[in-house]
């Protein structure tokens, strides 16, 4: 039970994969820790829905893999690849991914995973979780956050609340009010540096492998389509554009994602078979990812922010639980220490910023780059097709899925004239 007279070390807004492996570790290090959320669990969170190898560092670490295979899942050994003019490559997992064991990755839908690291966190000792609880206002005095206040909606008169901490920690998804608040115009998303998605499920589409299935499809180039395996022959299906592209294509060609979508599911000759029969089975959802290729403060004076409220999103993979999950736990480390040290300003609490970019950064800046190859058919179409046929290619782009130093190659120009005249 939530006491409204406590004073916490630290609030955690948002209890996504980040705010609650944030708590869940700050818990672990002996802190009074509390955890809002304006949803009740389980609740979906719109997603591609595969676990990182990142993800399973810190899933292990919590001790929650073995919740995983008790949950609805699949087993994921890899990854396909199509390019424009219809080239396919299927890469393996490395088997000596330490942390996808033996090659194997898992994805799991939004509304088990979420949940499973939100019960993590509610059953660590120094952490309270309410739920439900909705932030409006970051209390900000003599320029420190030291509290939050909002409204009970599960109370029919939305009553009020405040509560009071020395660090403040906004992981608060894509539109987080912590963000706004602390940054100020500085939290604007930038249409470059973004992207929009939309996500179905299906069940009954033909031959689905143990791999995930990216899709260069000339139809919505410089974007993905994508086929994400799940539980019981069902699947997560989507695709996404930077948000720029995105601006482009409606006004050039009247088209929007979900148009594009069902266009694709029709029309495109790798798939459109392989739908015939196949079933939606939840609306079509759409959602923003915001890319950790446009940097923005993530820490000051009694706050830090984590996850998509960071900006943290891989800008090719367009992935996030794995970034913010590790973000959570740099962030809870460093706002341990700073509390420990007694001194939670900017000067102390910027070690987290630093060390996330030095954890991160040069990894998101070569998805950055990869992600600016990805525009180039003719480039996607020859890398595709010499993975399709070159056994020493296959072996590079699987090492790039676990191994930053393979994944490095992409930037180079070297590399793509090896492909070339290979």
């Amino acid at each position: 039970m939530v006491d409204l007279e406590k004073k916490y070390d630290i609030i955690v807004v948002g209890a996504g994969p980040g705010g609650s492996s944030t708590a869940a570790y700050l818990g672990r290090a002996g802190l009074k820790t509390l955890l809002l959320d304006k949803a009740k669990f389980p609740r979906d969170k719109t997603c591609g829905d595969a676990l990182s190898g990142k993800s399973m560092k810190v899933v292990r670490e919590l001790g929650l893999e073995k919740e995983i295979e008790k949950l609805p899942h699949s087993r994921i050994r890899g990854a396909i690849f199509s390019s424009p003019s219809g080239h396919i490559a299927s890469i393996p997992f490395p088997k000596n991914d330490p942390n996808r064991r033996g090659g194997s990755g898992y994805c799991m839908r939004r509304i088990y995973t979420d949940k499973m690291f939100f019960d993590a966190a509610k059953k660590t000792k120094n952490v309270e979780t309410a739920e439900k609880m909705q932030v409006n206002e970051v209390i900000m005095e003599r320029g420190y956050a030291v509290g939050v206040r909002g409204i009970k909606l599960s109370s029919k008169k939305r009553e009020p609340f405040e509560f009071r901490a020395k660090v403040i920690v906004g992981a608060d998804g894509v539109n987080s009010i912590v963000a706004k608040k602390v940054l100020g115009d500085e939290a604007k998303l930038d249409p470059k540096h973004s992207c929009d998605a939309v996500r179905v499920y299906y069940e009954g589409i033909k031959d689905i492998e143990d791999k995930i299935e990216i899709h260069f499809f000339e139809s919505i180039q410089p974007g993905y389509f994508w086929i994400f395996p799940l539980e019981n022959g069902s699947a997560n299906v989507g695709l996404g554009l930077v948000t720029e592209d995105l601006q482009k294509k409606i006004k050039k060609q009247k088209k929007n994602l979900v148009s594009m979508l069902n266009e694709a599911i029709e029309n495109e000759p790798i798939i459109k078979k392989r739908f015939l029969g196949a079933k939606a089975i939840s609306p079509v959802t759409g959602w923003r990812l915001p890319f950790g290729s446009h940097r923005r403060q993530l820490a000051g004076n009694g706050w830090v922010l984590v996850g998509d409220a960071a900006s943290l999103v891989d800008p090719f993979s367009g992935e996030g639980v794995g970034n913010a999950t590790l973000s959570g736990k740099l962030a809870a480390h460093e706002i341990a220490d700073a509390i420990l040290e007694n001194d939670v300003s900017k000067s102390r609490l910027n070690t987290y910023h630093e060390k996330v970019w030095m954890e991160l950064g040069e990894e998101i800046d070569t998805s950055y780059k990869m992600q600016q190859v990805g525009r180039i058919k003719w480039l996607i179409d020859k890398v595709v097709q010499k993975a399709q046929d070159k056994p020493e290619i296959r072996e590079l782009i699987s090492a790039s899925l676990a191994n930053e130093e393979a994944k490095k190659k992409f930037e180079s120009p070297l590399f793509y004239l090896k492909i070339l005249f290979s």
